[in-house]
């Protein structure tokens, strides 16, 4: 007989506690940090979901692979256990590890952007943008017409705009364009899945004109879950099966492995390109270390080769969507306006809908993320016009950003369902006093990924 509860595909080996830290000692965590939710101290903190990177919980096959680690500088055996798993899943020739994915961009986008160039992407996350720019190049988000209304339901919500991905190669010239980029699942527009149709029509475009396609494949496995659950014609297919097609259609990809490969550190970038390969391995070298090791010790490598394939396990993505889901379904019904449908790795709370009298230039999303914390103790992430405004070179108010949502990563095999029942509470009541909340202004901030330390001033 079929039950509808999906429990965890696991059980819980060691457990870490923590603390309950009263409403003043929130308070004057809040102050301490400048209302920003990056400065707050790990201790002072009930529930984290600030992020899903690099803060899940590893399983007993992956600890068991870290003693297996092999630290030898060059040439390390972990180091081709990696690269195997690396390419069983993308099918890519050259596999160049490094500390986390912004190190991978850093060295990307080095290798192959230069200043005056545009990027085309669905929807850059943060240091992906950020590299970008760093390089003087333009990084142009270009989703599908609804993939920036929270309120507008689509299976496949984080699909390029393929009309507008033609025009702007007509516009700025085939030459400036040095690679097209799409995210999976496409973070900044809450999580959303990209389909294969999607893919496979980019890859032609990019084929038309000769542009190298790459993917920021950070989320991969969580969107091949949602192509098999809603794409025709993959419902038969393996969650590996469909990995693999994705990747086919790409020239190159960039990882973060702390999310899909179940990593607590680590990325890779790998390509097709030989000789982007070499000049990436300089810099690596440069920068992160050789390329056997890229910055990551031999347990980490380990670790890695194990995760990547216990992501792609169907029973673990099951468990995975349907509890962001459940968390999605309660506050929504609870009152709390949402980027639907749900994402696969987060719950986004729709702080302009939500808070309708704090205009952009007052942060409504930090204020509804500061709140979250005061409440409950629960810490999101602010991805509005904090962390993508476009500020005035005049001084005066920021451009906004296309969304004004708090994002509730879900790290992995971390919580269980009286965790998420105890942060759907804090959400609900918040959404119960949302006239309550005002606006913030930045009092201090640096010129570039200005919310990880930008301090703020309640109005």
């Amino acid at each position: 007989m079929d039950y509808n509860t999906i429990i965890e595909p696991f059980r819980i080996h060691t457990v870490q506690a923590i603390d309950l830290p009263d409403l003043e000692a929130r308070e004057a965590a809040l102050e301490r940090a400048g209302n920003n939710l990056f400065g707050l101290h790990a201790d002072e903190v009930i529930i984290d979901l600030l992020t899903d990177s690099g803060t899940g919980a590893m399983s007993s096959e992956q600890w068991a692979g870290m003693m297996r680690g092999d630290e030898t500088y060059a040439g390390s055996r972990s180091f081709f256990r990696f690269e195997e798993a690396v390419q069983n899943i993308t099918g890519f020739d050259h596999v160049i590890p490094t500390h986390q994915g912004r190190a991978a961009e850093k060295i990307l986008f080095s290798v192959a952007v230069k200043d005056g160039d545009v990027v085309p992407n669905n929807t850059h996350f943060d240091t992906t943008r950020a590299n970008v720019e760093y390089q003087g190049a333009e990084a142009r988000d270009i989703v599908i017409p609804g993939g920036t209304d929270p309120a507008t339901i689509l299976p496949f919500k984080g699909n390029m705009d393929i009309g507008a991905l033609r025009e702007t190669i007509a516009e700025v010239g085939v030459e400036n364009v040095p690679l097209v980029m799409i995210t999976v699942t496409n973070n900044s527009g809450g999580g959303q899945p990209v389909s294969m149709a999607n893919l496979r029509e980019a890859r032609d475009v990019c084929d038309e004109y000769g542009i190298p396609f790459f993917l920021d494949a950070c989320r991969f496995a969580e969107n091949a879950w949602f192509i098999k659950t809603r794409e025709d014609g993959y419902a038969d297919s393996t969650p590996m099966e469909i990995a693999q097609e994705m990747f086919s259609y790409a020239d190159g990809a960039t990882m973060s492995a702390k999310k899909d490969g179940l990593g607590n550190i680590g990325g890779f970038l790998a390509l097709n390109n030989s000789t982007w390969a070499q000049e990436a391995r300089n810099l690596l070298i440069l920068t992160e270390g050789f390329p056997t090791y890229g910055g990551l010790a031999g347990y980490d490598l380990e670790a890695l080769a194990v995760g990547l394939m216990e992501v792609l396990d169907e029973n673990y993505l099951r468990y995975r969507i349907r509890s962001t889901e459940y968390l999605a379904e309660t506050v929504l019904a609870g009152g709390m306006p949402i980027v639907q449908p749900p994402g696969g790795h987060a719950v986004y709370l729709d702080a302009a809908a939500l808070l309708p009298h704090v205009p952009p230039h007052q942060y409504p999303a930090q204020s509804l993320a500061i709140e979250l914390y005061r409440a409950g103790g629960v810490r999101g992430v602010e991805i509005g016009t904090v962390m993508f405004g476009r500020r005035d070179p005049d001084g005066g108010p920021d451009e906004p950003a296309a969304m004004e949502l708090v994002r509730l990563a879900i790290p992995r095999r971390t919580y269980t369902q009286s965790h998420i029942d105890y942060v759907a509470e804090v959400v609900i009541d918040v959404a119960s006093r949302a006239e309550e909340l005002g606006g913030y202004e930045i009092v201090e901030q640096a010129p570039w990924l200005r919310h990880f330390t930008a301090r703020l001033k309640r109005l």
